[in-house]
């Protein structure tokens, strides 16, 4: 029985891994879709393949660091209480076959600890008002030269790329958002 219980496991693993390999799901250490730059001395920053519809290019404008602000709040301190418990569970047990069945019902009690969460004060920890963000600001987006002082929120890695070009500098990336 423990050879097709590893049979049957190993079967339903390399299924899985398949259609895993399949859908492009394995592999990629990248974080966010980060892929370096375009080529040696070219200055450019690109995240994802030219035929991405997120893709923004345009000419480097500015960057802003926002960093992440906190605020000392207080918050309800819960703590685990247990009480002994008993409940009752019923046995039965048949016996015989055709006319001569019998079945036989009996009681125990079993002994337990019912837990549960319960206030006892408060407790003071660092709440986030503001996460951490960074931004780009492009001009001519997408080659549209009326486009122009729009900010995209970026991943670290672009923005520090971004921030070591020189200004109107051609850059592209995929944006987490829009807006600073």
């Amino acid at each position: 029985m423990f050879s097709k219980q590893r049979l049957l496991v190993a079967g339903v693993t390399a299924v899985l891994m398949a259609g895993l390999a399949a859908c492009g799901g394995g592999g990629n250490s990248d974080a966010a879709g980060y892929k370096g730059g375009a080529g040696p001395g070219s200055g450019n920053v690109s995240t994802q393949s030219p035929a991405d519809p997120d893709r923004v290019v345009g000419l480097r404008d500015s960057v802003r660091h926002v960093s992440r602000k906190t605020v000392r709040d207080t918050r309800p301190h819960l703590v685990k209480e247990c009480t002994p418990a008993t409940k009752r569970v019923k046995h039965t047990q048949r016996t015989g076959t055709g006319t001569r069945k019998k079945t036989r019902t009996w009681y125990t009690t079993e002994r337990y600890r019912d837990c549960h969460k319960v206030r006892q004060g408060t407790e003071s920890y660092r709440r986030v008002v503001r996460q951490e963000r960074w931004c780009v600001m492009l001009d001519d987006v997408n080659g549209d030269t009326a486009r122009d002082d729009v900010w995209y929120r970026v991943t670290s890695t672009t923005y520090h790329e971004a921030l070591g070009m020189e200004p109107q500098a051609r850059i592209e990336f995929v944006p987490t958002g829009l807006g600073c």
